[in-house]
């Protein structure tokens, strides 16, 4: 009888441990704070930051959002990835617009200062926006995650810039640039080049616009997902409000857990 007492009081501990822990993974994820920087011209860069862990303690995220969109794309995707053990940076590009009642903020500021923002003109955006992540929260690591042309755009970065970052996920890449005067295969040129580990997928679809893309990259670690479903464009593929999204997020968790792991996240429990 007394060893049934001490059995179900550790089992409650234990349990209440638990619900502290996914309390505190709840609180910490909801916070983010919004930050400014520089591109290479000169145009102000607005993204949301959300890091619950210190530098050094998790690697860190940087998000990039598809066209006509903004940060809102990840509202949210970052705190899931906060609850994995990354830190993560959701950035306005020049290209872009509204997205989830979230303004892009960076392409009103380029609007208004009479730049361009086709998505060519992007591409110092989000190497600017990389390069600022892994001095203020990359010691652990920097992941390039972009969204339909910002994922051709962090492949092509990723080939062209050895040690920008340390590992990419591409969500619905194509070689979306002749009309900025870029060639065919102006992306797949750059992947041979890359060497970091290496995660796409898309649609279903899609799977035939970025095969070329995958097979040339440089990596001996990539890996790819299309899914059994119908599945969607970019990162919206993740949102809950979809059936499948799981099944991309399982893919995203297992390719970050074996490349690049996020913060070890311990439950504590009376023994």
């Amino acid at each position: 009888m007394e060893y049934k007492v001490k059995s179900d009081m550790y089992c409650i501990h234990g349990m209440l441990s638990l619900v502290l822990l996914l309390v505190s993974l709840t609180a910490m994820a909801s916070g983010s704070e919004t930050v400014s920087f520089p591109s290479a011209d000169g145009l102000l860069i607005t993204a949301d930051v959300h890091a619950p862990y210190k530098n050094g303690e998790a690697p860190v995220v940087v998000l990039f959002h598809q066209a006509g969109w903004s940060r809102g794309e990840y509202t949210e995707i970052a705190p899931w990835l906060n609850t994995l053990g990354y830190n993560c940076m959701a950035v306005d590009q020049r290209s872009g617009g509204n997205i989830r009642g979230i303004d892009n903020e960076t392409a009103l500021r380029a609007d208004k200062e009479n730049r361009s923002t086709g998505y060519i003109d992007a591409l110092p955006d989000i190497k600017a926006a990389l390069t600022y992540a892994r001095r203020h929260y990359g010691t652990n690591g920097v992941i390039a995650w972009g969204s339909s042309y910002s994922a051709a755009l962090v492949l092509q970065l990723a080939g062209d810039t050895p040690g920008l970052v340390d590992a990419v996920l591409a969500f619905s890449p194509g070689e979306y640039f002749k009309r900025a005067g870029k060639s065919a295969t102006w992306v797949q040129d750059a992947a041979r080049y890359i060497t970091v580990p290496v995660f796409i997928t898309s649609s279903r679809k899609e799977a035939d616009s970025w095969a070329a893309i995958f097979e040339g990259i440089g990596s001996d670690h990539k890996t790819s997902f299309i899914p059994a479903t119908a599945g969607r464009h970019g990162s919206r593929a993740l949102w809950k409000e979809y059936p499948d999204s799981e099944s991309y997020r399982s893919a995203v968790q297992a390719f970050l857990e074996k490349y690049i792991p996020g913060k070890e996240i311990n439950i504590q429990s009376e023994k």
